[in-house]
């Protein structure tokens, strides 16, 4: 089994009429204003996954500054994860700065079928992650419902690139802190914090942490994720691509020629995501 846990829907509609989504919304305008930056369906991605041989996705909306657009991408999600039950996991997002609309949205996500909260993306929406006032209302809903979080994940160093932002290892750090027990996804590798994993006192606070690897291709060697199962736990690693960023066949290629035991990839690969989402009987 093959589970891409970190990839992008976006309604027809929005792709359809980009240049007036654009002007909504300035963080949807800097990542997706370029006529080359690509948009995904529910129908693109079951066909994307039919090609390179992805059994589940995890669908997950895009950190809007406008909470009206968060709805609208939910909304979407829903139907498509009930549209294809058996290949779509769906995650939702929601505008911290709404307060308790954001928290009632949240709600009605859990409540319709979603699994997850993401991909949260603070430097976009324009919240901190350690601000109580507004994200701790959101996680005790998050434990009511027992929904996992992803997180956008940045790099401290290297190279600029679009959406990088500044949710670096130190912020992502305390947000865990604050929330144990919350099952909570770092993006593209946590921005390489789980190279801090060394310390025995960051290892013990990312008991319930786990990483994605989306978009490695654009950010790491192949052996990174050699080193960081080392370091985490062969078990914290689960595959994602970023799609429709990069291709799904790539970035699973890119796992498959790393190198690794045949163990580690099959874990990487589907199992690890299968426990983590409750589907390892299926």
């Amino acid at each position: 089994m093959i589970i891409d846990f970190h990839t992008h829907l976006f309604p027809p509609e929005m792709r359809e009429k980009r240049t007036e989504y654009i002007a909504m919304d300035p963080h949807f305008a800097h990542l997706y204003g370029g006529p080359k930056a690509r948009m995904a369906t529910a129908e693109d991605i079951i066909a994307s996954m039919d090609h390179d041989g992805v059994d589940v996705s995890v669908a997950l909306s895009f950190g809007f500054n406008k909470a009206e657009l968060c709805k609208s991408t939910n909304d979407y999600i829903l139907d498509a994860i009930h549209r294809f039950p058996d290949r779509l996991v769906g995650f939702c997002t929601v505008q911290p700065n709404e307060g308790q609309a954001a928290v009632e949205e949240l709600r009605r996500c859990a409540e319709g079928g979603m699994r997850g909260l993401g991909e949260i993306m603070p430097d976009g929406q324009d919240f901190d992650l350690a601000d109580e006032h507004l994200v701790g209302p959101l996680m005790e809903v998050v434990r009511e419902y027992r929904m996992i979080v992803l997180v956008h994940s940045s790099e401290p160093v290297g190279h600029s690139y679009p959406g990088k932002g500044e949710t670096t290892p130190k912020r992502l750090y305390r947000f865990i802190q604050k929330n144990p027990g919350v099952p909570i996804v770092c993006a593209h590798f946590g921005g390489g914090l789980p190279f801090y994993g060394l310390m025995p006192e960051v290892s013990s606070a990312l008991s319930n942490t786990y990483f994605d690897t989306a978009a490695a291709p654009y950010l790491y060697r192949r052996s990174i994720y050699r080193q960081a199962a080392e370091i985490m736990g062969m078990d914290k690693l689960l595959f994602g691509s970023d799609y429709p960023l990069l291709g799904q066949g790539r970035c699973a290629r890119h796992v498959q020629h790393a190198g690794l035991p045949r163990d580690l990839v099959e874990r990487i690969l589907g199992r690890n995501g299968a426990r983590l989402l409750g589907m390892e009987g299926a």
